[in-house]
């Protein structure tokens, strides 16, 4: 939407043919947008470096207000009281414009120009018209397609097949898990057996870990720390290993987050093996820099969690020494 007005700003030109360059003439104030607004014109330039050879022309928002978008039009009106073919321009700017009182254009016309083609019994006139475009959307909500799906995996009527993890069921439904995950698009559709069963046993994975992450491949919300039960490194490490293993990978992404978030000297050796085993380099460069630092390396090189790391990839203490040594 906007609201416009117009005014015709009548130059003296004969009267102001010796004023100081650098000297403004006002308009009165004309209302748009629920806004005051002036022109500003500097008969002779607003800049000694044009030496008084054109005259400048500026908008400006009188009214104590922020961000309120507008459109300038200004041009100089023809003898014959038709607009200027040549001499006229548009600027839209956000007012007041960031270290400025005003906007507009320091070159807007040659005086010689006025003077040759426009002034009329001494005096010249500039059309200038004000579009304030107001900001005034139509609000959409966000979307809630995840409370939806959330609501699909709270109906287990309507699922198609079943998780039995520890002698817990999981019901769920298929073209949910194939569109989330290509790794239960193979097992779901695919030549595997599993294609076929309505039931489908997991190993390797605990039923609350399998809870949030189902969760998760429904609604795309990472459950808090309360949802959890548990605030531990440990349940972020088996839903990394999880994600990891069915390529979830946002979700992959969010464990390795947390536990970056909670990082500490006695846990760091625990949280780059986790990082190490299921191939999570984001979270492995946070760590291997966390290790950099001289100081963290002394505590961390005395936890157990350091001590398994080492074990299980050797190769990483050359690595951490040669970072710690850099």
């Amino acid at each position: 939407m906007s609201d416009s007005a117009s005014l015709e700003f009548k130059l003296d030109y004969l009267g102001t043919k010796n004023i100081a360059i650098g000297e403004v003439v006002c308009s009165k104030n004309i209302s748009a947008g629920g806004h005051a607004w002036r022109i500003k014109c500097y008969p002779r330039g607003c800049s000694i470096e044009d030496e008084g050879e054109y005259t400048s022309i500026f908008l400006q928002l009188v009214s104590e207000a922020k961000n309120v978008k507008a459109i300038f039009d200004v041009f100089v009106m023809e003898r014959d009281g038709a607009p200027s073919s040549s001499d006229g321009d548009r600027c839209v700017r956000v007012y007041p414009p960031e270290g400025y009182t005003s906007w507009g254009y320091p070159q807007f016309v040659k005086r010689s120009d006025l003077e040759s083609l426009y002034v009329t019994d001494g005096w010249a006139t500039i059309m200038c018209v004000v579009i304030v475009v107001r900001d005034d959307p139509l609000d959409v909500p966000p979307s809630d397609i995840g409370s939806h799906l959330g609501h699909l995996l709270d109906c287990p009527d309507t699922s198609d097949v079943s998780f039995l993890i520890d002698g817990e069921a999981f019901p769920a439904h298929r073209a949910v898990l194939a569109a989330r995950s290509p790794v239960f698009k193979a097992q779901l559709f695919g030549s595997m057996a599993d294609a076929k069963m309505s039931s489908i046993t997991l190993h390797d994975i605990t039923p609350a870990t399998f809870k949030v992450m189902l969760r998760f491949m429904y609604t795309d919300a990472f459950p808090a720390d309360d949802e959890l039960g548990c605030s531990q490194p440990e349940i972020f490490h088996d839903l990394l290993a999880a994600a990891d293993c069915y390529a979830v990978d946002r979700l992959k992404l969010l464990c390795a987050k947390k536990l970056w978030d909670n990082v500490l000297t006695d846990i760091i050796g625990a949280t780059l093996a986790c990082a190490e085993t299921y191939n999570c380099p984001e979270l492995r460069k946070k760590c291997i820099d966390f290790f950099a630092e001289e100081k963290n390396f002394k505590k961390a090189v005395l936890t157990d969690g350091f001590v398994q790391l080492v074990q299980k990839f050797p190769s990483i203490l050359a690595e951490l020494r040669l970072k710690v040594g850099a």
